[in-house]
């Protein structure tokens, strides 16, 4: 398994191949700690996002297409990180939001504010919807997963000036659908 490259191996995680997987996790594993260890500094979230990626990778390793599309194995398995990293911290955030709330509703705010605040939440949401597929996922991977260009580019497998053009887009439309 050691000559093995981690593309090699994904696909024989699709054929159930549990060596190969324990082989992809030894190797992968320690990087993808530190790289979500930037971005969290909550050790549990960060165990329970390697837990669901690698479950992720085991379920989904058939749907890697990195031969066809040019994508690194690696770069595939950031993804499902990154994107797991991004729920575990939506769900966080909501489930801090519960007692924010029960502690506004003793304080009282305006109604003024509750309603701003949920309408700019909605329209920022929407706006977000209506962008087309390839600059939301440029965005997401610049703005949500805090990527520099180069990841982005080495994630989605698009070259840099790809990614620069379609996050300026992506800003722009944005910005128009806001105002």
């Amino acid at each position: 398994m050691a000559d093995l490259d981690e593309a090699e191996l994904v696909r024989r995680v699709a054929d159930g191949d549990r060596a190969a997987f324990d082989e992809l996790y030894r190797r992968t594993s320690p990087w993808l700690t530190v790289r979500l260890r930037r971005r969290c500094a909550d050790d549990d979230v960060i165990a329970d996002v390697l837990q669901e990626t690698y479950l992720a990778v085991w379920r989904a390793a058939g749907s890697y297409t990195g031969a066809v599309t040019g994508g690194s194995a690696v770069g595939w398995l950031w993804k499902i990180a990154a994107n797991r990293l991004v729920d575990a911290l939506r769900r966080r955030a909501r489930q801090e939001r519960v007692p924010a709330i029960a502690l506004a509703e003793r304080t009282a705010p305006a109604a003024e504010d509750e309603v701003m605040a949920s309408r700019i939440d909605q329209d920022l949401e929407q706006a977000l919807l209506r962008l087309p597929p390839e600059l939301r996922q440029v965005l997401q991977a610049m703005v949500l997963d805090g990527l520099s260009v180069r990841q982005t580019s080495v994630l989605l497998s698009m070259p840099e000036g790809t990614v620069k053009t379609r996050a300026r887009r992506a800003r722009i439309a944005l910005r128009e659908a806001l105002s």
